[in-house]
């Protein structure tokens, strides 16, 4: 029962319009607030990717070095998803920077996609894949569809066809491994080559 006075204040029709208000005023905030949260989280979703990572990295880069504090390898993407059961990361438009142990210009590496092994220190790229080889006053290109940078060993190698091209020719190949810091290039089989004789 509502006491005396409560009773009147209830009982005046400006009151219950207020009290009525201040009710429809409340669900349409939280309606509203609801709704943001939503937003919120869709647009979390849509930034965290399909492929649902434990974390990812925008603009990241991935950085290593000698035991003599020599810089090894760097790799810079776009966008970096990383999966902390298996120790795995994959990248969205890589760019590979590998040095050699000889003060040379680094091997330029870019492709569609990448992933990286961190247990083996391997990285793989995939898609377009093209390294630029600075040497000398020359510069040669290496182009095929997938390659595998071990960085431990410091070898890169594929088992797809290659097609180097430099200023004198263009040779092709089926699979090829480059020693980096010894800046030795073996071509595995299938050497097909279109050479320019100097006049």
């Amino acid at each position: 029962m509502i006491p005396g006075a409560l009773s009147d204040i209830v009982r005046k029709p400006w009151v219950r319009t207020l009290a009525l208000a201040a009710t429809v005023l409340a669900t349409v905030f939280l309606m509203w607030q609801n709704e943001e949260g939503d937003s919120v989280r869709g647009d979390a979703a849509e930034l965290r990717g399909p492929s649902e990572p434990d974390s990812f990295i925008i603009e990241g880069r991935y950085t290593t070095w000698d035991e003599h504090g020599n810089l090894k390898m760097s790799i810079s993407s776009p966008r970096i998803e990383q999966f902390e059961d298996t120790n795995y990361a994959t990248m969205n438009a890589p760019r590979a920077r590998i040095f050699s142990e000889q003060a040379t210009p680094p091997w330029i590496i870019e492709a569609d996609e990448g992933s990286l092994r961190q247990d083996d220190d391997q990285v793989t790229l995939t898609g377009n894949v093209v390294v630029l080889r600075q040497t000398g006053d020359s510069e040669a290109t290496l182009k095929t569809e997938s390659l595998t940078l071990d960085n431990r060993q410091g070898t890169v190698y594929t088992d797809q066809p290659v097609t180097i091209t430099e200023p004198f020719g263009v040779t092709q190949a089926n699979g090829m491994k480059a020693w980096v810091n010894e800046r030795i290039l073996e071509l595995n089989s299938r050497v097909e080559g279109q050479y320019e004789t100097i006049r």
